[in-house]
């Protein structure tokens, strides 16, 4: 899986996973299911209501049709860079700064669907995607975003560990009350939140800290995460 780097508002550089070519297509055909799935529900309902004999049939299939046109542009936007197949998949659209795109960049990625999958029946944006290496087809190339993997491998140094520079000092001793879990949990939504520029969540983290560990701090919420990892780490090590 490649990987591309992240900066942050916060100068913060993190490691973000560019979901593959192979998940990317699985979230495909799971979307073209769906309007599949509804163009046959759409045909039987107007054959139950007696208007597959209408003079205005093909009105009638242009409007019903309206919601497969628009469907990849209104669910990203309204699932925060998700359609159906995409939350499936557990992959989500992000802006390369890690940010959450704005309703132009899902609008320009959607309107170059014509070219990237319509037109080329999907050639253009494979070679796109083989070649990028950041996860982009032209249509993520124009609006400057990409598609992120969201799936967490499970492993040590993924979960519980943090990189601790010799002779650290810890700040928080209060952080032993945690359990491994907790941390685990912790850094999953701190790097969510960061890959995400979710600044609200990286708050109601910290609050959610300094609750269970009865700490009081100043440090903004994404210092004071970054260092209750580093001082958990530091003494479950030395314990």
């Amino acid at each position: 899986m490649d990987e591309f780097k992240i900066h942050t508002a916060q100068n913060v550089t993190i490691n973000q996973n560019v979901a593959n070519v192979s998940t990317r297509i699985a979230a495909f055909l799971i979307d073209a299911l769906i309007m599949v799935g509804y163009y046959i529900g759409l045909f039987l309902l107007m054959n139950a209501l007696g208007f597959l004999e209408s003079e205005d049939l093909n009105m009638i299939f242009i409007i019903g049709g309206l919601p497969v046109f628009f469907y990849h542009l209104l669910f990203e936007v309204l699932m925060n860079g998700q359609t159906p197949g995409k939350y499936w998949t557990r992959t989500r659209v992000i802006m390369l700064d890690g940010s959450k795109p704005t309703f132009s960049s899902f609008l320009i990625r959607w309107m170059l669907r014509i070219l990237d999958i319509t037109i080329s029946g999907g050639s253009l944006a494979l070679i796109s995607l083989l070649f990028n290496g950041k996860g982009q087809r032209i249509g993520d190339i124009a609006a400057g975003t990409t598609v992120i993997s969201e799936k967490q491998s499970v492993s040590l140094n993924d979960t519980l560990v943090e990189e601790i520079v010799e002779n650290y000092e810890p700040t928080f001793p209060q952080v032993t009350v945690l359990t491994d879990r907790d941390v685990q949990n912790i850094k999953m939504i701190y790097k969510e939140s960061l890959a995400t520029g979710n600044h609200k969540a990286l708050l109601k983290l910290s609050i959610k800290i300094k609750e269970l560990t009865n700490i009081s701090s100043d440090l903004l919420p994404l210092q004071f995460i970054d260092v209750v990892l580093k001082d958990y780490n530091y003494y479950t090590q030395t314990m």
